[in-house]
């Protein structure tokens, strides 16, 4: 099996457990509130089935910043667009979003600014610790 693939896999799965325990946060929260007093069974079993599932996508789609071949634009690029059609097409399937063009439009637009949030303090984390190994290697005597 290509290792890619593999750690896709594993990666995936160990994230997929979390999504079922985000919507049972969710539902407690929306019951403890009472903005929801009855749940659907089926619903249910689709939500669950469907959140493990964006989470596996979630969890496993960072392999793509192992592949050496790709550059980080590439590889940012890949992971962005895979992460907002899992999300989008989740929350579609759901009907934790309206299917018109302005929620559709918004989601976008917050996704965008979220995703490019975190991609900017990453990316300076990353810099910020860089710059001090390298400090640390040019005051290292040979």
């Amino acid at each position: 099996m290509n290792i890619h693939l593999r750690n896709f896999i594993q990666r995936g799965l160990m994230a997929a457990g979390g999504g079922p325990v985000v919507l049972a946060i969710i539902y407690g929260t929306l019951g403890l509130t009472g903005a929801a007093e009855a749940l659907v069974p089926q619903k249910i079993c689709l939500e669950i089935l469907t959140v493990t599932l964006m989470a596996f996508i979630a969890g496993g789609i960072g392999v793509v910043y192992q592949m050496e071949r790709l550059p980080l634009l590439a590889a940012t690029a890949i992971h962005a667009m895979a992460l907002y059609l899992d999300y989008l097409l989740i929350y579609l399937l759901n009907d934790w979003l309206s299917r018109s063009w302005q929620s559709v439009g918004l989601f976008t637009v917050i996704y965008v600014l979220g995703y490019g949030l975190i991609w900017l303090v990453i990316a300076l984390s990353i810099r910020r610790k860089a710059a001090s190994v390298n400090g640390a290697l040019g005051r290292r005597k040979i």
